[in-house]
């Protein structure tokens, strides 16, 4: 079926790929809702996929049959047995403990199924270039229900790891409508179409431009890669844009050709710009040192600075990283909590009454410097409010680590912090990633 899309439907995004995107580019009219946790996400997935009339595009790093998320699953493969047309990208390492027979039931009901770098059986991991992940979440429906966050296909309380357990983990996503679909919508198909290919955008480009002829064909394939919506998708957006409160939200991404640091530089302006307080939640915490001066800058400057991180751990190496970095920040002021009631994994900034992100990128080598990323970045304060409120409930529930001056630092601490800035570092190299963290 082709995609013709009428002259200028794009709007603000008419001749703008989303790899050409180097800082966000906030459009309005747009609503956005959050959600906590899958028990909130789910639910809103299934109905907007049940009400589904032409196209479902869902790029998710994990996928897991188990509990809720199975129901998300089952409500794909009805929407292709009725003739949706249903895309389904995931990542091949992160998905890769999910059954086979999974895999079989989605595309018997019709579901277009493509994994991400699939690992080789022999060398796998040795190839440098599957280091670099798609860790996204992202779900599109008929191009009008947009879904970002940091939430996979895997139910709250089950975690491939540690099976199931008592308490669900702490995580967000938001559900939008309005014009900030369609950038998503187009990452989703412009990421598929790598995944067909094989290969990642800077090792394409470096292979094709090697001569004229293949750098017209980059572009034709560029080109192709467009944001279009079906005529059917289009009037749906314009419907729910139409409505929609005037709300400006913008999509952001890390990719590994031209918008490697957007997300970074984003929450960095962020930051620096702060006047009131900061509130970060992620799991995996060793930001580059531009962050970390930032933060501290602003905690001197007496802006109420607190982070949230994982009181459970599910990496015990990734913990520790984070945890050789508490001294230095709390000597300025920074405030740092550890969630105590199950597994932490919202990657979530909140600054003053008007900034917030919610999205998958941790502030960590993995998603700064590697990973496909995408963050939902929302400047409204009926949205931030709500936030707030939400991680004030979750700041309530954590523990605060006492001041380093109640507990001196000792020599097995400034070894591990030097441990832990060698390994990123190497890692880091073994990847392909030069220059300064």
């Amino acid at each position: 079926m082709s995609d013709p899309t009428p002259p200028d439907a794009d709007g603000p995004f008419d001749k703008l790929g989303w790899y050409a995107q180097r800082k966000p580019v906030f459009t309005g009219g747009n609503q956005v809702r959050l959600l906590k946790g899958g028990e909130a996400l789910f639910p809103a997935v299934i109905e907007a996929i049940t009400q589904a009339q032409s196209s479902i595009w869902m790029a998710i790093y994990m996928v897991s049959p188990q509990g809720q998320s199975g129901a998300v699953l089952q409500a794909v493969m009805r929407a292709a047995k009725r003739g949706v047309s249903v895309h389904l990208l995931v990542d091949a390492f992160g998905s890769g403990d999910a059954p086979e027979t999974l895999w079989d039931e989605l595309r018997k009901a019709g579901v277009q199924l493509v994994a991400y770098r699939p690992l080789h059986k022999l060398w796998g991991l040795l190839d440098i270039r599957t280091w670099r992940r798609m860790h996204m979440k992202l779900c599109v429906i008929d191009g009008q229900h947009g879904f970002v966050g940091g939430i996979n296909l895997i139910d709250d309380r089950f975690d491939t790891a540690h099976g199931w357990v008592t308490h669900p983990r702490l995580d967000y996503s938001v559900q939008a409508q309005g014009p900030v679909v369609l950038p998503v919508l187009h990452t989703i198909k412009a990421v598929w179409a790598r995944a067909t290919l094989g290969r990642d955008w800077r090792d394409d480009l470096a292979h094709l431009a090697k001569s004229r002829r293949r750098v017209q064909h980059v572009r034709r394939w560029l080109q192709h890669a467009r944001m279009k919506l079906t005529p059917t998708e289009q009037q749906q957006q314009n419907r729910a844009a139409s409505t929609a409160e005037p709300m400006r939200v913008a999509f952001v991404l890390r990719d590994n050709l031209m918008q490697r640091r957007t997300i970074e530089q984003s929450a960095l302006q962020a930051i620096l710009q702060a006047r009131q307080r900061i509130d970060i939640v992620t799991p995996y915490f060793y930001p580059k040192r531009a962050i970390r001066l930032a933060l501290r800058s602003a905690a001197s400057r007496g802006i109420k600075v607190r982070l949230l991180l994982q009181g459970k751990l599910d990496y015990p190496i990734a913990g520790l990283a984070a945890r050789v970095l508490y001294a230095e920040l709390q000597h300025d002021g920074v405030r740092i909590f550890e969630y105590q009631p199950a597994f932490l994994h919202a990657k979530v900034l909140c600054v003053d009454d008007e900034w917030a992100t919610v999205g998958s990128s941790n502030l960590d080598p993995l998603s700064l410097a590697l990973n496909l990323e995408a963050n939902l970045i929302i400047k409204d304060r009926l949205f931030v409010r709500a936030l707030s409120a939400s991680l004030n409930e979750d700041f309530a529930q954590s523990r605060e680590i006492p001041h380093p001056s109640l507990t001196p630092v000792t020599l097995g601490a400034r070894v591990r912090r030097g441990f832990i800035r060698w390994l990123a570092k190497a890692y880091l190299r073994l990847a392909g990633v030069t220059g300064r963290y």
